[in-house]
């Protein structure tokens, strides 16, 4: 594992960071138990950095995370970055943006129970709510920062414009953009803008929300309650058309000594404006292949070869909170 500054933060985290949005309930069940023997074995093998979020579940997720660290939240507090999201609440059946003033307050408060903490050490707007203006949300978090609440001041889902239209009013710590192979758009305007500002990126879905886990087939189905069971990207002839692409990548990454997964997330990590990978898993052992990404440098021939099979894949995007 490799440790780093994040951004122009004073926070020094692993490159990887355990995601636990499979925690929440949009990804099917799963079992408590062995969730939470994952999160320890995420710590066994040295990750320091765990990412969550309100809108998992409204606390399933942050609970399930806070009670698996435990241990060393009371005892080594400042060797763990906690990182979560708010700015997404419940109306009905509906999940809606919500970054006003008065319920990221709120949301702040149900985080801090939810993990069990007295502060936590990056909030993250959800995503961009346009009703809402930056300004107000902006403040906001300022004032939780000033209160002690939260140390660090992040967004996700930005584009580069509303990043700036934010830091108007104040700096942003750090982004999390969805970033794989099949989805490399944020290359163009919102890297290069966060290297400019000083702005830390962990990025989510390496492994293209499993897509480059490399264990799919076209005949594979996904539960009701999986958010990919909706989704275009894993269905009828695009699902089969970029497995084709999972296919050549695989059988390079078997050439490189490596799995499939190693290979993505490294390709992630070679970008030198990302400081860091989200990487989730249900089960303990899917840790042990994933996390060796962290020490694998890609060779310029790999990586042009990456970029030759890349180039008859189909583009992805993920869900949006409309489309949950």
């Amino acid at each position: 594992m490799k440790y780093r500054q994040l951004g122009h933060t004073s926070l020094t985290v692993s490159n990887l960071c355990y995601g636990t949005w499979q925690f929440g309930g949009d990804w099917g069940s799963f079992e408590v138990r062995e969730a939470q023997a994952a999160i320890r074995h995420a710590l066994e093998l040295g990750i320091t950095f765990f990412d969550t979020a309100q809108a998992y579940g409204f606390g399933k997720s942050e609970s399930v995370l806070g009670q698996a660290l435990q241990p060393e939240l009371k005892s080594r507090r400042d060797k763990i970055v906690i990182a979560t999201k708010g700015g997404l609440r419940m109306e009905g059946n509906k999940l809606l943006r919500d970054a006003s003033a008065g319920w990221l307050r709120r949301g702040v408060e149900q985080s801090l129970r939810n993990l069990g903490v007295h502060y936590i050490d990056l909030y993250q707007v959800h995503w961009p709510d346009p009703r809402t203006p930056f300004e107000e949300t902006a403040n906001a978090l300022e004032q939780l920062v000033q209160a002690g609440k939260i140390r660090f001041v992040g967004v996700s889902n930005f584009d580069a414009p509303q990043m700036q239209e934010f830091e108007k009013t104040r700096t942003i710590d750090t982004l999390q953009p969805p970033y794989h192979l099949f989805r490399r758009d944020i290359k163009q305007e919102i890297l290069p803008y966060c290297q400019s500002h000083g702005i830390g990126v962990l990025v989510y879905g390496p492994l293209a929300h499993g897509l480059l886990g490399g264990r799919y087939t076209p005949k594979t189905n996904f539960a009701n309650d999986d958010w990919r069971s909706k989704s275009p990207a894993f269905r009828a002839e695009l699902f089969a058309r970029n497995l084709a692409v999972v296919g050549r990548l695989k059988g390079l990454a078997e050439r490189q000594g490596m799995t499939l997964a190693q290979l993505a997330i490294a390709w992630v990590l070679a970008n030198p404006a990302v400081d860091v990978a989200i990487i989730g898993a249900r089960h303990p052992k899917q840790l042990t292949d994933t996390t060796a990404a962290a020490d694998v440098e890609l060779s310029d021939e790999t990586r042009r070869e990456i970029e030759m099979i890349m180039k008859d894949a189909v583009p992805t995007g993920g869900p949006s909170p409309e489309a949950m």
